[in-house]
């Protein structure tokens, strides 16, 4: 079929530059005795599940305490017009790894696979792990960690997957990683006290029972009542194990360049978080209603102040890996990227509104996650590398989580396989630094959308499934960064240069059902 067909020749393509770059990396090293002579930077990729733009102190954050993220930003580049591949996690994390944007990327938005069965059932996901995880990427798939083990990286992936189910083609350790720890699945990170992670392919049960996500309050419980929630927190949070793992895998690692991708699930609902940072934050903010479980997950007595604490506890193990990079002395050969999958969420009891999440743009349904609107994909990101970078600099660069891959190639010295991404590293150490003619996302779910980012215009169709590619909305960035004036009608010559560029960009997906 044409699907297959088309399957195995992106197959053979992705295998074909894995080789060049096998080949051009060999030439380049054996050429050039300095870049021989370097020792290569440690990378550690930092990736938040839906953190929005502003809830970081270092953003504007008002409510929520990051000090060691903001830290980071003192000591680096904060970039302020960087956007996420896409609005919603697996496909989001397939652009980064790949380096290919949604016009060109294999997985363009979630998918279940339904059609395996019971995927939904947590009961069925336990007795049989094949239910598990997210449609998988294609065997041979070109990565960053699949290129940096080639160029002698240690390669480690530690937090949430979503790009293929146990026993597929597509798990960390096919896709390149030595090491992973974590969820296999989406689905399953849906709590924070689940009965089993993942060491690499094989299943560790915890001393925590199934919990069906979306369990509500016991029958005639108070909602008011702390006790009412006993039973939503277990044994062992995942994120405790998750973290030691993080630790445990930069003590080993410490004499070899490595790559760590830490993709947490924070600040992802459900609302958990250890005891004594929701304290902090209900003496902090106030009482407050109670969230009851009516958008989905969870119920949770303080819902703000859970929410704060998930970051706040995440923030507090950021400084700790700081702290060891220090203590192990490899800080200063280190380079740290922080950033988020997509913008801030709307369900399961988050307040994105009260946060003022994804400040100067929108964040509430509609205009935050699973929206191509600016609140759902310019993210956060921060980079720090000692004596490299200048510290405490702010970047206006245009750029996008498909520029990762060309990046990371140039800072271990190797050549990058073909991307839809130009490497960011000169912005970084204050060198002329290359620029996107376009940036250019398609998001098939919620009815169908696409947009382009030109200098400072953004060009926007919606709900194309239903409506066509009729309607372009035009928005001036530097005058309306909310998004709220369409000044297509005054400019038609712009909205035809976007019309050219998307069709430029776009390649039918290989996957059905993220086509528009």
């Amino acid at each position: 079929s044409l699907e297959i067909g088309s399957a195995i020749y992106l197959h053979m393509k992705k295998t074909n530059l894995l080789l060049t770059s096998s080949f051009l990396s060999v030439f380049l090293v054996s050429g050039c005795t300095k870049e021989k002579e370097s020792k290569q930077p440690n990378i550690i990729y930092i990736l938040a599940d839906d953190l929005g733009y502003a809830e970081l102190g270092c953003y504007g954050q008002q409510q929520i305490e990051t000090p060691n993220i903001d830290k980071l930003a003192e000591r680096g580049m904060r970039f302020t017009q960087n956007y996420a591949g896409t609005a919603v996690s697996a496909p989001s994390r397939c652009i980064t790894f790949t380096g290919l944007h949604s016009g060109h990327a294999y997985i363009r938005g979630n998918d279940e696979m339904r059609e395996r069965g019971e995927v939904w059932s947590h009961e069925a996901m336990l007795a049989d792990s094949t239910l598990e995880g997210q449609r998988p990427l294609l065997a041979g798939t070109v990565t960053i960690p699949s290129v940096l083990k080639e160029a002698g990286y240690t390669t480690g992936c530690i937090g949430k997957w979503g790009l293929g189910y146990p026993g597929s083609e597509g798990t960390p350790n096919k896709m390149g990683f030595d090491f992973f720890y974590g969820y296999n699945c989406q689905r399953q990170a849906h709590t924070y006290y689940p009965p089993f992670l993942y060491r690499n392919e094989v299943r560790e049960y915890l001393p925590n029972h199934l919990l069906i996500p979306g369990t509500k309050l016991d029958e005639g419980a108070d909602p008011y009542d702390e006790k009412s929630y006993d039973k939503y927190t277990q044994k062992v949070y995942s994120c405790d194990l998750m973290y030691d793992e993080i630790i445990k895998f930069v003590e080993r690692s410490k004499d070899e360049p490595f790559f760590l991708a830490w993709t947490t699930p924070l600040p992802h609902v459900p609302l958990q978080a250890p005891e004594r940072w929701v304290k902090h934050y209900v003496d902090k903010f106030g009482t407050e209603e109670p969230y009851v479980g009516n958008k989905g997950y969870f119920p949770c007595r303080y819902p703000r102040a859970t929410y704060a604490a998930m970051i706040s506890y995440w923030d507090e193990q950021i400084g700790g890996l700081v702290k060891k990079l220090k203590e192990l002395g490899i800080y200063e050969n280190t380079v740290i990227v922080f950033t988020s999958d997509n913008g801030p969420t709307f369900n399961g009891g988050s307040d994105s509104p009260w946060f003022d999440s994804a400040k100067p743009f929108k964040s509430e349904a509609g205009w935050g996650k699973a929206s191509i609107r600016e609140g759902g994909i310019r993210v956060p990101m921060i980079v720090t590398w000692e004596g490299n970078i200048k510290p405490g600099t702010t970047s206006d660069h245009i750029c996008a989580s498909w520029d990762v891959m060309p990046t990371v190639c140039e800072l271990a010295g190797i050549a990058s396989p073909r991307t839809d991404g130009i490497s960011f590293v000169p912005e970084l150490i204050g060198k002329k630094q290359p620029e996107h003619e376009y940036l250019y996302w398609e998001y098939p779910e919620g009815g169908g959308s696409k947009a382009i980012r030109m200098g400072k215009w953004k060009g926007l169709l919606l709900n194309i499934k239903k409506e066509g590619e009729g309607n372009m909305m035009l928005f001036d960035l530097e005058k309306d960064p909310r998004e709220q004036v369409n000044v297509a009608a005054d400019y038609p010559e712009i909205i035809s240069t976007m019309r050219e560029k998307m069709k430029e960009a776009h390649e039918e997906p290989i996957i059905k059902r993220f086509a528009m």
